[in-house]
């Protein structure tokens, strides 16, 4: 039995089938959907008493042994239902979680699935164990110990602190990682965006990739990082990430935070959007507000319309009044507008990577296929003295390497540099 009770002014009927949509992801059995409207939540049940009895009733002429409430119940109000009802109560959170659960398949993954489970249960704790007293503590069994909640707690949160230390390892892991493409001069562009709008789909098409990619949401919970060439840049850094939805539990942000620092980090994060769904302005807020729980809000952005084969729109870039791509439409699933794509990230990328002229003694063939290896050559031209002239792209952080090492004249230097690179 699914349970949808309408409080706020949002459009009802796209709540309605996102959570249908989230029930089947679970790989649950729809037999019925009750709705209704309230100012607030009904302090025992949640719904009203007319309601419950709705409910009851419908239990029983559907033969149904689960009700999946899209809202988030307080502990008393769950338990209350499930004793009055005498049936299993499941919360939109506890659904997520699940979803997660089921999908998860790095280790990682796993343990930041577990977190965010362990952090749920240690809200939902209450007085189960009435036929428990205290536990007997202390030498010699004086005084009243822990009572069984507390037990229990403790259990909760020492496991989760293991996972925390877990985690913070792999944290450190991919800092280093960030580290080593910061020194290679690799960007970094992430995908991000409401579940099901398409990532994993478009991360195949630019990357030649074979993630799972599923009309369902969810389909991808772990990161996957690939290279992608850029004409004039070379090689950066695609990574793809778990999708955005309305109401997500923050302690599922707060767990997936060592995979989401992907996009905090980010030198660009382009926000895939379905195409059928432009105008949504709530989708947009909820990756707004978790791209600011994140810390990754201040991050440049280049909005991607996907699926406009369904739409009937035509691939093309919008460009703002900078002149600088703004947003891109494009189809992955056909493959349409996916070189537009790559165009307005290498311009947008590009900002701070200006051409320049550079001369190359005839001892500089390392430094050349330095240059050639990051594809930052656009132009080359042999000069009379047996040396080379390069037309290169390169951000300032390459530009300043470049000026170290030997056998290399920059635009505006005299003489060409014979300094020996630094260790």
């Amino acid at each position: 039995m699914l349970v949808h009770v309408k409080f706020s002014q949002l459009d009802e009927r796209e709540e309605i089938e996102e959570f249908e949509e989230l029930v089947r992801s679970a790989d649950i059995q729809q037999l019925a959907l009750i709705t209704g409207r309230r100012k607030g939540p009904h302090a025992r049940w949640f719904v009203g008493t007319g309601k419950l009895e709705e409910l009851r009733t419908a239990l029983t002429a559907n033969e149904a042994d689960m009700i999946v409430f899209d809202h988030e119940l307080t502990p008393a109000q769950q338990r209350n239902i499930e004793q009055e009802l005498k049936c299993r109560v499941v919360t939109r959170t506890e659904l997520i979680l699940y979803i997660f659960a089921a999908r998860a398949r790095t280790h990682e993954g796993q343990l930041q699935v577990e977190l965010a489970q362990l952090r749920h249960a240690e809200t939902r704790l209450v007085r189960g164990w009435t036929h428990l007293d205290r536990q007997k503590g202390g030498i010699g069994l004086r005084g009243a110990g822990e009572t069984q909640i507390e037990l229990d707690k403790r259990i909760l949160s020492e496991r989760a602190n293991a996972i925390d230390k877990r985690l913070e390892k792999v944290r450190k892991q991919r800092e280093q990682g960030r580290k080593a493409r910061q020194r290679a001069d690799v960007a970094t562009v992430a995908l991000v965006g409401y579940t099901n709008a398409g990532k994993s789909t478009l991360f195949n098409a630019l990357t030649q990739a074979h993630v799972l990619a599923e009309d369902r949401l969810f389909a991808t919970l772990d990161p996957t990082l690939r290279k992608l060439s850029l004409p004039g840049l070379g090689d950066v850094v695609l990574a793809d990430t778990v999708g955005f939805i309305r109401h997500l539990p923050h302690s599922l942000v707060d767990a997936f935070k060592a995979t989401l620092e992907e996009v905090s980090q980010a030198d660009l994060l382009i926000h895939v959007i379905d195409a059928t769904m432009h105008g949504d302005e709530e989708r947009a807020k909820q990756v707004r507000s978790v791209l600011v729980e994140i810390g990754a809000d201040q991050q440049p952005l280049l909005e991607v319309y996907n699926k406009i084969d369904l739409v009937n729109e035509a691939a093309r870039i919008e460009r703002g009044a900078d002149g600088e791509p703004s947003a891109v439409w494009l189809s992955a699933q056909r493959g349409d507008g996916i070189e537009l794509l790559v165009e307005a990230i290498t311009e947008r990328l590009g900002v701070d990577s200006p051409m320049m002229q550079v001369k190359l003694s005839p001892s500089a063939g390392k430094t050349r296929s330095w240059l050639y290896e990051m594809g930052a050559v656009l132009d080359e031209r042999s000069s009379d003295d047996g040396g080379t002239e390069l037309t290169v792209r390169l951000n300032a952080q390459s530009r300043a390497r470049l000026a170290r090492l030997p056998g290399v004249l920059l635009p505006g230097s005299q003489g060409v540099h014979r300094i020996s690179p630094s260790p």
